[in-house]
């Protein structure tokens, strides 16, 4: 092992077990609107540690996003799940969900006056280096990723799992602080090669340090076991794929971290 290599291990936050973790409900606001969001840490762990908001799915604060900040938690992270939505509004169906994502991809700086209220709140939190934050979000919290990124936070790096990549205002690209990193499903049917292409464009036009990862035969949400796996559907859980992204996630946390 590198001596590089192992003062980048050095840097990164100690694992936890799932015993060790505390994770709760926190409420914060965005303007008037009140939201609540999810944490999770190792409440022993010492000195300060990286942040990571997660971003859920249109589902809103769900568990599978819980699921994936305690996740983090064990890796040594502090991680917050955002609340995009609002206290108390919860979609229990696809139906439900749709105009309320729909609502805030069609207002991007509603959107990314949320997420950064997330982030906002996650550096409040004891134990988070300020100086060492990202995102990671799943679906439309991957595409709500990317605006956190283009509204010009403070952010080392973003993730986007299987989410949608076009931007209204591609030039907003050039607020971008940090590094960018987009997972995508090769086959995936809502996100279109024209789309993809768009990213590609506006990531190299305004200078970003950006990559793209496809994975095959995955297509939307394939990190999501409730989502099935029927490809046909469009939607569809991929083990794979799934157990491929993290990796790359915690690969990709290592370097903007460190």
């Amino acid at each position: 092992m590198t001596r590089a290599l192992l003062l980048a291990m050095a840097l990164l936050p100690a694992a936890a077990s799932a015993a060790d973790l505390t994770s709760r409900a926190v409420e914060y606001r965005q303007g008037d609107a009140v939201l609540e969001g999810w944490l999770a840490f190792d409440p022993a762990a010492a000195g300060k540690r990286p942040g990571v908001v997660v971003i859920p799915n249109w589902m809103g604060v769900n568990a599978q996003a819980k699921a994936s900040a305690e996740k983090l938690a064990r890796l040594g992270y502090v991680a917050l799940v955002a609340d995009i939505y609002g206290k108390g509004i919860r979609p229990a169906s696809s139906k439900e969900a749709g105009p309320l994502a729909g609502k805030y991809k069609g207002d991007r700086p509603l959107l990314r006056a949320r997420v950064n209220a997330a982030l906002d709140e996650l550096r409040r939190q004891p134990g988070v280096d300020v100086a060492r934050l990202a995102a990671i979000g799943y679906c439309f919290g991957g595409t709500t990723a990317l605006e956190l990124a283009r509204s010009g936070a403070p952010v080392a790096g973003v993730v986007s799992f299987h989410g949608g990549l076009g931007s209204p205002t591609p030039a907003d690209a050039r607020q971008i602080k940090g590094k960018v990193l987009a997972l995508h499903g090769a086959d995936d049917p809502y996100v279109k090669e024209d789309e993809v292409k768009g990213f590609e464009d506006e990531m190299r036009a305004a200078g970003v340090d950006w990559q793209l990862v496809k994975y095959s035969n995955a297509v939307h949400s394939f990190t999501d076991q409730d989502a099935g796996s029927d490809n046909s559907k469009g939607a569809a859980y991929n083990a794979a794929a799934d157990r491929r992204s993290w990796e790359a996630m915690k690969d990709f946390f290592a370097e903007v971290f460190k």
